[in-house]
């Protein structure tokens, strides 16, 4: 049942125990999402003889899109969930306050999160696979000069536009997110973490295209930019950092472009 109130009061303090718990999980998910990326498996081997065994009867280009899904999908966590805590927990303060079961909607606002992450790296998957195939990028998921300079260029332009700060902004500013949009129960908290996550995604998908630029299996690269998105996301000046971000990729994309074509 949705019951949007705009007079939703402040969220009151979440108790030591349920704020240590709710950190614990979400930091346990992101170190082993991280662990999974330094290890990442490449052939069905990399995740022991009965993986192997069960995928050796499917065509290679099944095994290797599924690969190359949950490396983006583990990715996804390793790299959003931090930035999305800050969010998370102050939803586990308004559900201590309202609801039957705080800690279950907690994990439900959380997966709902996830899921829109998980949608999009299905996206990211097939344009990858897209990309290998017409030789824009290489084996090693690392784009050609050109594209590189296409990707940002276009990442530095989204950076300026009004979308990308609409989208920020929301992230900014979780409370009127909840007054507006609040829903109760199990059901609501899922619903919840889905509409969190379009903005989400809205607000960062042309800055995980900058995957492609450096290698999306470089861990340094991935690093930065999941430093980046959190950077933007709890700073008081999110509109200054985007917008000069945007430029420096504005301008890299250029400087990129012109001395591929030169040289």
């Amino acid at each position: 049942m949705t019951t949007a109130n705009p007079s939703l009061p402040a969220p009151p303090r979440l108790p030591a125990r349920e704020r240590i718990l709710t950190l614990a999980e979400l930091g346990g998910l992101t170190i082993l999402a991280w662990l999974y990326l330094v290890r990442m498996p490449m052939t069905p081997a990399d995740l022991g003889g009965v993986v192997a065994r069960l995928a050796s009867p499917m065509p290679s280009q099944l095994v290797d899109a599924w690969l190359t899904f949950m490396m983006w999908a583990v990715m996804m966590v390793a790299m959003m969930l931090p930035s999305a805590s800050p969010m998370i927990l102050i939803y586990a303060r308004i559900a201590h306050g309202r609801e039957r079961a705080p800690a279950q909607c907690t994990r439900m606002f959380a997966l709902g999160y996830v899921a829109v992450w998980t949608a999009y790296s299905v996206a990211a998957t097939a344009l990858q696979i897209a990309l290998h195939a017409t030789s824009i990028i290489s084996n090693a998921s690392i784009a050609t000069p050109i594209a590189g300079a296409v990707i940002l260029i276009a990442t530095g332009i989204y950076q300026l536009t009004p979308y990308k700060q609409a989208c920020l902004g929301h992230c900014q500013s979780p409370i009127a997110f909840f007054m507006t949009r609040w829903r109760d129960g199990a059901a609501g908290a899922f619903r919840l973490g889905l509409e969190h996550g379009a903005f989400c995604v809205g607000c960062c998908w042309m800055l995980m295209a900058l995957l492609f630029v450096a290698g999306v299996m470089n861990l340094a690269w991935v690093a930065a930019i999941s430093a980046f998105v959190l950077l933007e996301k709890v700073t008081p000046y999110p509109r200054a950092i985007a917008n000069i971000a945007g430029a420096i990729m504005l301008a890299g994309g250029i400087i990129l472009g012109l001395r591929t074509v030169i040289s």
